[in-house]
């Protein structure tokens, strides 16, 4: 039988300049599966972990488009195919008529894209995450930050990032097991 499975090496620092500059020295050095955990939103530790996810915007917009095939295709099939009626000698397709249901059905589908693609790509909902294992990280909502190289990143080793991490002077370096 098998011990624990690690997840990663984290380590603790007590200010947000020192989890800041941690955070690009570890880009730096070549790190790409890192996060950063803070009591209160950094907006220095975003740009020093190189969040820029443009993968939502896309999921958006396809969802939109879809929205607006499907309400199109709904529109037609229903006054052309399916319950053809004259109207005031109009015709079967009068894509005038087919705007606003096409144009409600757009928005619906990209607010319902918008929504899952969301919960979808931050990977919720996670009523748990490896970190919570750590004793300390309890600390992380109160007065303490941390930083935490994943073990599935490329340039992991167990020794090598542990001596990067105690480079960095954290208050500790722990291991962070699944």
């Amino acid at each position: 039988m098998s011990g624990p499975k690690l997840y990663g090496l984290m380590a603790e620092f007590e200010n947000p300049q020192d989890l800041v500059e941690a955070t690009r020295r570890a880009r730096e050095a070549g790190f790409t599966r890192l996060d950063a955990y803070s009591p209160y939103p950094i907006e220095a530790l975003t740009e020093a972990l190189d969040i820029h996810d443009r993968k939502l915007p896309a999921v958006v917009l396809g969802g939109g488009i879809l929205g607006g095939l499907c309400g199109y295709a709904l529109c037609y099939w229903t006054t052309v195919v399916n319950y053809p009626l004259v109207v005031g000698g109009k015709p079967y397709h009068s894509a005038p008529a087919f705007i606003v249901p096409t144009f409600e059905t757009t928005i619906l589908f990209a607010a319902f894209a918008a929504v899952l693609g969301m919960l979808g790509l931050n990977g919720l909902p996670m009523p748990y995450h490896p970190v919570f294992n750590s004793p300390r990280f309890a600390l992380a909502s109160r007065d303490r930050f941390f930083l935490c190289i994943e073990a599935r990143d490329p340039r992991f080793d167990h020794d090598e990032t542990w001596a990067f991490l105690t480079k960095l002077g954290p208050r500790v370096v722990m291991d962070v097991e699944e």
